[in-house]
Formats: structure tokens, sequence, C-alpha cells
């Protein structure tokens, strides 16, 4: 039974705040994680420079940076330069501290006694079972499986607006958080989801799953085996469809930023769930590739905001998602030749594809560097040069048409020339 001494009110009143507070770290995150090359440049980025206005670069007060009511009261402007703010940054703290509202919500519950079996991340071989919760109240339990997921769930908030943004992940976005992922795991010991293995004593899943004796017995080894096996399990996934998208569509599948965050959603949660969301990103995005096609936009996806989504689904739901896939991850060395089989199946199922792109007249994107053109020369010089009397003496007799030619008519005439 868990037990939270607070009115209900109190507490999700102080969630909501801070998940907006959180949510204004992460708007720096968002804007300045992309902006260096390199792990630990795009870091120093986070804290080397105070916030300040893009426009006239004047430092911003504590009071404009209140999250959410700061934006509101300077009515979306700069105090300064009153330069337009945009309304995307209330909305990711806004989106941030209803997260840390809903998460709680769903893994814990309202009240003040709730009983574990209500979590929506509830499983007969959970942690309060296998390997036991050791020296944590039920309570501690709760609350550190609560902190620790809300960790990836940020982390994913981040890397998925960058995504959206720039079709990039940037490691600064995911390393970090892979590695609370892995430490958390070997700290606590008792935050995964379910044991790193177990095996049903029949095909059919009849009877209680048999566990190794060492997943009690060593509860920190045990969670750090979790976190790693979902490392390798989830980046390995998405690895292996970059590497059979490339051989058999000729262009590339996935980005090596959606590796690295599958990875790093496998490290807190283990390698079963990857399983569930490998699946269920493809359905969410279907959608938007659907309004995508329809609308005729550009046919390059990001895949990183479907995975995060996809995770999300998956620990909010994972009571109703888990029983359906026990029953396969229960299967024991079964499990790789399915796996074979399965990319097996993946490979020929691109080659299909390739072939009725082929057929509708689709063509593949173009790959790698094309080549400078002219019509690249001519757009840099013009760009070089905007105005074509810089540096030089006015000359005498000027026909209007030849700057009407290069579209700088106005201008021309603006300048007096």
């Amino acid at each position: 039974m868990i037990l939270i001494d607070l009115p209900p009110w109190v507490l999700y009143g102080f969630l909501f705040v801070l998940g907006s507070i959180v949510g204004s770290f992460l708007n720096v995150c968002i804007y300045r994680l992309p902006q260096r090359e390199g792990f630990w440049e795009s870091i120093r980025s986070l804290y080397d420079s105070p916030s300040h206005c893009r426009r006239c670069q004047t430092r911003i007060l504590w009071q404009d940076n209140i999250p959410i009511v700061g934006w509101l009261r300077l009515k979306g402007r700069c105090r300064t330069c009153r330069a337009w703010i945009s309304p995307r940054y209330p909305l990711i703290e806004l989106l941030s501290a209803v997260l840390f509202v809903v998460v709680f919500w769903f893994e814990i519950g309202w009240g003040v006694s709730l009983p574990i079996k209500e979590s929506c991340i509830y499983s007969p071989i959970g942690p309060q079972a296998i390997p036991g919760l050791g020296p944590l109240t039920p309570t501690q339990f709760a609350l550190l499986r609560y902190m620790y997921h809300m960790v990836l769930i940020e982390a994913l908030v981040v890397a998925s607006f960058i995504d959206l943004d720039l079709l990039i992940i940037p490691d600064g976005a995911t390393l970090p958080a892979l590695a609370v992922g892995i430490l958390g795991g070997l700290s606590v010991g008792r935050v995964n989801l379910v044991p790193v293995w177990f095996e049903h004593p029949s095909l059919l899943a009849a009877g209680p799953p048999a566990v190794p004796a060492w997943v009690t017995d060593h509860p920190s080894l045990h969670g750090l085996a979790v976190s790693v096996a979902g490392l390798v399990v989830g980046g390995g996934m998405v690895w292996c469809v970059r590497i059979l998208g490339q051989w058999a569509l000729k262009q590339e599948a996935m980005g090596f930023g959606d590796v690295i965050l599958m990875a790093m959603i496998g490290s807190f949660l283990g390698w079963q769930p990857m399983l569930i969301i490998f699946f269920v990103a493809p359905v969410i995005a279907l959608a938007f590739v659907v309004i995508r096609l329809v609308g005729r936009l550009d046919r390059v996806i990001p895949y990183g905001p479907y995975l995060s989504l996809a995770a999300l689904v998956t620990i909010l739901f994972w009571q109703s998602l888990w029983p359906g896939v026990e029953r396969i991850t229960g299967l024991g060395l079964l499990l790789i030749p399915i796996a074979v089989a399965g990319s097996a199946l993946l490979a020929v199922c691109l080659v299909i594809a390739r072939a009725l792109r082929k057929l509708l007249g689709i063509p593949d994107e173009p790959g790698g560097f094309p080549g400078w053109t002219a019509a690249d020369q001519n757009q840099f010089l013009s760009g070089e040069q905007v105005d074509p009397y810089q540096g030089r003496w006015r000359p005498r007799a000027n026909w209007p048409g030849e700057a009407s030619g290069r579209g700088q008519g106005h201008l021309a005439r603006w300048l007096g020339r």
C-alpha cells in the first residue's frame, strides 16, 4: 500500500509547478543543444550564458522568467525591444507540467492510501514481487520509479522537439539521460517493469513464469542487466532497420539519432517494452504520414517524436499491453529464431516496398552531395553582393532594366540609382 500524507490538491499543485519549472529548462535544452557540435560543447552551452533576448541580447529578468506566467505578463513581447516571443515556450512549460501530473496520476493515483496493484505499470512479476522491495517501503519504491520515469519522459520531450525542428537528435539530448537510466538501474535495482529474463514452463504459458535465482539474490546487478539489455535490444532493433533499409531501399531509412534514442528508452524500461514500442510507433506515425502524403509535404519525416509517444503510451498503458507480450517474451531461447525470422521478413517487406515504389513511379531520394552547379554559383554571388554598386562609383548612364532584371528595381529606386 502506497501512503501519501498530503491532500491531493496540494500534491498535484506542487507537481504542476515543479513540472513547469522543469519545462523552462527544457526550453533552454531544445534551443541550445543543437547550436554547437560535439557532446561536451552542447552541454556547456546550457550554462555558459544567462537567458537573454535573441534580438537585443538583453538579459531576461527573473520575474520575466517565471514559467508560463512570465510570458503572459509580457504578452509575448520582449520587455526591452518588444520583439515577439514564440508561444511555444509557455506551451512546452505547460506540457511538462501536465506530464508531471498525468504520469503521477497513472503510476501512483489520486488519494492518500493507494494500492500498488492500481498502478498503470503494475505486473505480478514486477519489482514488488521479484526481486522484492528490500529496504524500500512501497511509498519510496513508487516515488523513486516515478522520478526515474520522469527523467526519461522529459528527455523524450527535448529530443522530440529538436527532431521536429531540425530532423536531428543530438547526443546531448539522449546520452545524459541514458547514463541516468543505467546508473539508476544499478543503484536502486528495483525500478524495472519486469525481470530481465523469465521463462514459462510451457509454450501455452500455463503457470507462473520461472525467474533465475540471481535476480532476487543480486537486485543491483539485476537492475544493471535490465538497463543494458534494454539498451542493446532497443538500439539494436532500430540499427537493424537502419541497415536493412539502406540495403533494400538504397537510402537512409532511419537516422543514427533514432538508434541512440531507442537505446536511451531501453536503458530505463528494459528490453521487453522495446518490443511494444517498436510496433506501436509505426501505428502512431501512420496517421501523420497519411496527412503528409495528402498534403504533398516533405517525404522525410522525423521518427523520434513517434518513438517518444510510443514510449509514453507503453508506460501509461503497461497493464493492458503487457499480458499479450508476456506470452512471447517468456518463450526463452525460442526468441532467437523468432528474431532472425522477423528480421528476414522485414528485409523482404522493404524489398517489396521499393519494387512497388518503382511501379508507382516514385523516384528514390537523392543521396550524397549533388555537386556545385552554375545556378548554385549565381545564387552564391548574388548573396555575396546584394548591392551591385557596393564599393563602386555610380555610372553616369544606367539602364533601369538592368536592375529590374536582377529583381532589384525597387531597391535601385529607393537608393536613388
